[in-house]
This record gives C-alpha cells, sequence and structure tokens, in this order.
C-alpha cells in the first residue's frame, strides 16, 4: 500500500552528509564573524536571540563569539541556524556551490510527487536552510516537489513527540507516514510514535537490522509499497 505522505531527512538521506560538514559548515563558519558586522540591522534580532539564549548582556562582539562556539560544536540552536541560512543564502546566489542532492533521491522524489504522493522534510536544519538546499540543487529546483518542511522548531528528531506532531499537523494516521532516514536513533523514535520507516544504508550493509533498509531512491521505490 502506498504511503499516504513521506516525511524525507536530509544528510545521508537525500544528500551527503559530506556536502554539510565539509562545504556549508566551513563556508558559513569563514564568514560569520564577518556577515554579522557587515549585516548589524538584518542580524540584530538575530542577537537579541543570542542574548536571551544565553542570558548574558553580550555585545556585538561576545555574540559572535558566542555563535563560533556553537557553530564549532554543531548546536542545534535557532539563532545560528537563522545565522547560518542567511549566509549560505549568499553563497548559493554567487554560485559558490550547489546542493547536493543524490541523482536517486531526485528521481525518487519526483516520481513520488508524480505518483500523488505528498512530500515532506524533517531535518535539524532551519526550514529556511532546507529550501536553499533544494531550490539551488545539482538537480535544479526541487522545491516544488514538497507539500511542507519540518525543523526543529517541531522537537528533537530522536524523540517520539516530534514525529506525533508532525503526524498531528499533517493530520494523518501515523501508520500511513514513511519516514527515511540513515539515524537509526530517528527511526526508533518515528517508529514509537506509529510511523513506518525506512533505512538508508547508503555506505553498504547497515549497522541495524532492526528496520527495512536500502541502498539508494531506487530500490525503495521499487518496493511493493511504493508501487
Amino acid at each position: 500500500m502506498k504511503p499516504a505522505a513521506i516525511v524525507t531527512d536530509i544528510e545521508g538521506t537525500t544528500s551527503s552528509i559530506a556536502f554539510v560538514h565539509d562545504v556549508l559548515f566551513p563556508y558559513s563558519r569563514a564568514r560569520l564573524a564577518g556577515f554579522v558586522k557587515a549585516h548589524s540591522r538584518e542580524v540584530a534580532p538575530i542577537l537579541d536571540a543570542v542574548r536571551a539564549e544565553t542570558g548574558e548582556p553580550l555585545d556585538e562582539q561576545g555574540c559572535i563569539a558566542r555563535l563560533i562556539e556553537w557553530h564549532d560544536a554543531d548546536r542545534k540552536i535557532g539563532p545560528l541556524k537563522q545565522l547560518q541560512g542567511l549566509i549560505w543564502a549568499e553563497g548559493y546566489a554567487q554560485r559558490h556551490f550547489t546542493g547536493h542532492v543524490y541523482a536517486d533521491a531526485a528521481e525518487g522524489l519526483r516520481r513520488w510527487h508524480a505518483a500523488g504522493i505528498p512530500l515532506y522534510v524533517y531535518s535539524s536544519g532551519s526550514v529556511a536552510a532546507q529550501k536553499l538546499l533544494f531550490g539551488w540543487s545539482d538537480h535544479g529546483d526541487l522545491t516544488p516537489l514538497f507539500a511542507g518542511h519540518f525543523d526543529t522548531g517541531i522537537g528533537a528528531k530522536r524523540e517520539a513527540g516530534s514525529y506525533a506532531a508532525i503526524a498531528a499537523t499533517l493530520r494523518l494516521p501515523p501508520a500511513d507516514i514513511l519516514f527515511l532516514s540513515d539515524t537509526p536513533e530517528e527511526l526508533a523514535a518515528a517508529r514509537e510514535a506509529g510511523l513506518a520507516v525506512t533505512l538508508l544504508a547508503r555506505d553498504g550493509d547497515p549497522e541495524t537490522t532492526a528496520y527495512p533498509a536500502v541502498s539508494n531512491f531506487d530500490a525503495l521505490v521499487q518496493m511493493d509499497s511504493m508501487a
């Protein structure tokens, strides 16, 4: 039976982990301080959010230092994610890079969309960053394929309540939603909430046999449930 909706992770699922960690993160890290200083009015709300997060009356340089600290620790914190999104937007617009999406993922997403299956993204990256990656992808603008996006604003990816909240937002029984991820802990949380799950094991044999697993989207679209 076809799922009523598919929710997909990004890193390691539709896109290479290396693209995020070897391209996007170094790009925003190298430009973070300069971007804040050059766009003081635009980033003022972000710096206010940094102060609220820390509970400290930080000046601009103090906010920059804290943002860099969070960046280096890969913290999933709202103001950092917002700032990264602004920096990456410049990078995409200036064609410094395009968003990596596996060819099989782009084709699979297009096939599911054509089959009338609503598609959603759930990633720890902000919704704005998700739209940039898919909007400026190696395979063109893929954003029209998606019916919606979720980030950690709906909850942490390793907590069952986040997936229950997604199902409630979509107004669908959890069992009718298929969640795709390369991370067993995320799949465990989604399954606990009642979602159907599949593991993307792009590097070969999966670390666990607890979940249905495929090596790419080509194998997934050939499954009976996708027919």
